[in-house]
């Protein structure tokens, strides 16, 4: 049996390690559970292992904000203070504060 213990959490603000984007977390798998084909879209020497958890985030960049999905080896914490701005933040998160946004709902 696989056991997995993310490193990070839900409402946490974290960065991509390699490039240049930054979100909040919302959701997590505790091993890749994406489509192949997005897997394979990935250059092999960049393809991070399968065994370890992925992280769906409301990301940003300088150009807009999107849905990522993201390896925990690629990712690390954003000490920066600043909030995310994505637009659906709203739905999920209650007020940034102390660098976590709070969940607005409760998880079983």
């Amino acid at each position: 049996m696989l056991r997995t213990r993310a490193k990070y959490h839900l409402g946490q603000v974290v960065r991509h390690r390699k490039h240049p984007f930054r979100g909040v977390i919302f959701d997590v798998d505790p091993q890749f559970s994406n489509t192949d084909e997005w897997y394979a879209a990935i250059p092999e020497d960049s393809r991070p292992r399968k065994e370890q958890p992925f992280y769906h985030l409301l990301a940003e960049n300088d150009q807009s904000y999107y849905i990522a999905y993201v390896s925990e080896q690629n990712l690390e914490v954003d000490y920066s203070g600043q909030p995310v701005d994505h637009p659906d933040i709203d739905d999920l998160f209650g007020q940034f504060e102390d660098g976590i946004y709070p969940l607005h709902f409760q998880l079983n």
